[in-house]
């Protein structure tokens, strides 16, 4: 993801944008001579700059180039090769949608991204498997929830089979809980190969990847598009620009000159790994049935790719937006979240949700007391750390968690204010309706 820093626009980039602006005046004007190259084409660097090089941004690009070839494309990713950050810090679960609510972004777009994403993976040669999955109830109170994603499945066009326990233990002996659904559609990929090929066909199409750029100014001119100063002080100028930046995008979205109606606020994601030798304890993918108030699944069982068992994600406040360990901390990204009124609404509302996930981030045998609730048999000796992951969250200034994507549009330019999980499921889908509005935008001279 592309990072933000907070310089404001100096008066050369401005400059830059006002010799951009009266170019595409005179572009607007009837040619000297017939055939000759207009202005607006030498004005601009791009037309579309995408800012943030994980898999919405990389999909995004994909999407662009395919949609209406010959459109210029750059990326701008602050990190020296993509999916540095979400995209390539999660369980690498394709998930099948089953969690959302139907109709929103997350279920259209999951459902229909589950389906492409395998699609695109046998295409090109990235290791994946449907291996389904099992949401599992351990507690009578958790019965009710179960049965409501059952329905909600079904809503959603995903089929699901009810378990009884016997019937769980033929989809994982080791297993334990008082009644589970089975859902085909789940699976595990590469992420990181994913966002390594988009960029491959991105390029491959003509489009430009750049590494090792992050933002660091934005000057947005309406009626004739944005100039982006990196931190290497190399300048962009493009027709439009996507806000696809992750865990700095509502940064970014502030230096376009926006005031975004929510602040991410970093959870981190902490996993561990089952010790090889106790790998046949878990077959598969296995979660528990998640709490509704929050998006978070829970801690889960994941069976990856490469073979190795991790589970988690706990979910507990970071102390920085790029905060993988507890002692990792920026003073700026505290600030921002202390100051932010949504996140004290939150701390209130739910501080024994927190507490917990704070003893479970604290304390390993914590850690495996709430993991025995799926799987008896494992013991603390069998977990071993794994790198953690950091969840850009938006949160509203009421305390509001957003439960589903966002993304919004302003002159010139469209910010993704929220992808979370099932964002790189469903980041093809995602990276069609960013570059649709984009497009739009370009024809509109917006």
């Amino acid at each position: 993801m592309s990072g933000a820093r907070p310089d404001g626009c100096p008066s050369v980039l401005r400059a830059m944008m006002e010799d951009v602006s009266t170019v595409s005046s005179a572009a607007s004007s009837p040619s000297p001579a017939a055939g000759a190259p207009t202005a607006r084409r030498t004005a601009y660097d791009c037309d579309v700059l995408v800012v943030g090089g994980g898999i919405v941004g990389l999909s995004t690009a994909y999407a662009l180039t395919r949609a209406r070839p010959g459109t210029r494309v750059v990326v701008l990713e602050k990190e020296d090769g993509p999916a540095r950050h979400q995209t390539g810090r999660n369980s690498g679960v394709i998930h099948s949608g089953v969690y959302y609510r139907p109709g929103s972004l997350k279920a259209r777009f999951a459902v229909r991204g589950a389906a492409e994403m395998v699609k695109f993976c046998a295409e090109y040669g990235i290791a994946h498997r449907v291996t389904g999955k099992l949401i599992v109830a351990t507690e009578r109170a958790e019965l009710p929830r179960l049965h409501a994603l059952v329905q909600r499945g079904r809503e959603n066009g995903i089929p699901v089979r009810e378990l009884g326990p016997a019937q769980i233990a033929e989809y994982e002996p080791h297993v334990r809980g008082l009644a589970a659904i089975h859902v085909a559609t789940t699976g595990v990929c590469d992420y990181g190969a994913v966002a390594a090929e988009l960029a491959r066909l991105v390029e491959a199409a003509g489009a430009e990847v750049r590494h090792g750029a992050e933002v660091a100014a934005v000057d947005r001119r309406p009626g004739v598009g944005v100039a982006v100063r990196t931190a290497a002080g190399a300048v962009v100028r493009a027709r439009a620009m996507v806000n696809c930046a992750g865990l700095h995008c509502d940064r970014v979205a502030r230096l376009a000159g926006d005031a975004p109606p929510v602040r991410i606020v970093p959870f981190r994601g902490e996993y561990h790994e089952l010790a090889p030798e106790r790998g046949r304890l878990v077959r598969g993918l296995v979660y528990p049935v998640p709490d509704p108030a929050f998006p978070f699944l829970g801690v889960h069982l994941t069976r990856g790719i490469d073979g190795s068992v991790h589970i988690g994600p706990n979910a507990v406040p970071a102390l920085a937006r790029e905060g993988y360990r507890w002692r990792t901390a920026r003073a700026r990204d505290l600030a921002g979240t202390l100051g932010w009124p949504g996140f004290w609404h939150i701390a209130r509302r739910h501080w024994r949700y927190g507490a917990g996930e704070m003893r479970r981030s604290l304390s390993k045998t914590a850690f495996t007391e709430a993991v025995r609730r799926l799987l008896p048999e494992v013991e603390t000796a069998d977990l071993r750390p794994a790198p953690a992951g950091v969840r850009a969250q938006a949160v509203g200034r009421d305390g509001a968690l957003v439960d589903d994507f966002l993304i919004t549009e302003a002159p010139h330019t469209v910010h993704v204010l929220n992808a979370p999980s099932p964002a790189a499921t469903a980041s093809l889908p995602i990276g069609r309706e960013v570059a649709r509005r984009a497009l739009a935008a370009l024809d509109a001279g917006r």
